[in-house]
């Protein structure tokens, strides 16, 4: 099964293990690099935590896929046993369906859904399952924000150990001619080796479990969907179809109408009884009222049509008090117009006298520069004459 591939990681990281401690003499019983050694070892250690906090997350994955898998086979036997009968009414109340509580929490969750919509004859509108056991509940369970990043951070443990090793090896190397060159050769091939056997197993590892991650996922949304697919066939729970609804409601509205029918049957004869003697009361008491009330209603008449004629002479004093009001608005209006344009031809007039008093100084400004010219002109005259 898919979901055991994660056990190979484990197989394929002690043969890495193994083949780095070869290459770095433990086994061969060559010269060792204890910092080459070290720092293999280190980039292990790390990968290692990797894939054991990774495989935490893939075994609950994998309970959890398990589960669905045996729900959906008790399903499949329960609704073959029960004829074809769908399995709702077995499982609304039942909350120990799952083993495992985060489905058990969910599948609890969607009962309370289910529960809230119900009528009388069935749920009431249709909630699948999916809502709340999906492939984001998965994604939860399995880790993914964990897992997804397990691949790019193999490479890039891959690509630091070759800096490293590249940054020790260059370290190491120096000399100005052939000899101290060839003494240092040594030191920068230890820095290669722990550079390329670095990448190796971190692009190796890498790829490995890209592979084995999309694989686990990919069962256990296959399996998810089987379930979800054999939980609607056999334990969906039934709603009303809108026909059925139609007519659910088209009874009660004829059981309604009956029953008003009823009513105002019952209720004509005494209205009609009640109606006449209204009429007989209203009649009795007007009639009293006319003879006791006579000369005093005579009174009140005049008293009104009095009053009547106040108001029409009060209404035409008010119509000419609105037009004498009218009159002296207008005669205002016609005044402030007037106003307006008067200040307005006293602004141009200040406009003007404005402009001529600027000429008047230009030009007296233009004669005395002028009699200033011809009396210079004139001394000027008067000395060459006196010489």
């Amino acid at each position: 099964m898919k979901s055991k591939l994660y056990y190979t990681l484990y197989f394929l990281y002690v043969i890495v293990v193994a083949f780095v401690l070869y290459l770095n003499g433990v086994f061969t019983g060559e010269d060792i690099s204890l910092v080459n050694l070290g720092i293999n070892i280190g980039f292990l250690i790390v990968i290692g935590i990797l894939f054991i906090i990774s495989s935490i997350s893939f075994g609950r994955l994998n309970r959890v896929t398990y589960e669905l898998e045996d729900v959906a086979f008790r399903l499949q036997e329960e609704y073959k046993e029960a004829g074809g009968k769908n399995l709702w009414a077995k499982y609304k109340d039942n909350d120990k369906v799952f083993e495992e509580e985060v489905l058990q929490t969910a599948f609890n969750k969607y009962r309370l859904r289910v529960r809230g919509t119900k009528t009388r004859r069935g749920a009431g509108s249709s909630c699948d399952l999916s809502e709340y056991i999906n492939e984001d509940l998965l994604d939860r369970v399995g880790m993914n924000f964990f897992n997804s990043g397990i691949s790019g951070m193999l490479t890039g443990l891959g690509i630091l150990g070759t800096f490293l090793g590249l940054s020790m090896g260059l370290g190491a190397f120096s000399g100005d001619d052939i000899f101290s060159i060839s003494d240092n050769v040594g030191s920068l091939l230890s820095g290669m080796k722990v550079a390329f056997h670095t990448s190796v197993y971190g692009i190796f590892f890498s790829l490995v479990f890209n592979i084995v991650y999309r694989s686990i996922m990919s069962d256990a949304y296959e399996t998810l969907e089987e379930f979800l697919n054999m939980f609607r066939q056999t334990a969906q729970p039934i709603t009303l179809k809108e026909d059925e609804n139609a007519a659910t409601m088209l009874v009660y509205q004829a059981g309604m109408a009956n029953s008003l029918k009823q009513m105002l049957d019952m209720m004509k004869g005494n209205a009609m009884e009640q109606t006449a003697g209204v009429e007989r009361i209203v009649d009795k008491f007007t009639g009293q009222m006319q003879s006791a009330l006579d000369a005093d209603f005579k009174k009140l008449g005049n008293v009104l049509k009095s009053v009547g004629e106040s108001q029409a002479v009060s209404a035409a004093n008010a119509a000419e008090m609105v037009e004498a009001v009218t009159a002296l608005v207008e005669v205002n209006r016609n005044m402030l117009e007037t106003v307006t344009n008067i200040m307005e031809r006293q602004e141009v007039f200040a406009k003007q006298l404005s402009e001529q008093k600027k000429m008047l100084a230009d030009t007296c400004s233009d004669m005395s520069d002028e009699i200033s010219s011809q009396i210079y002109t004139f001394e000027q005259m008067r000395n060459l004459y006196e010489k």
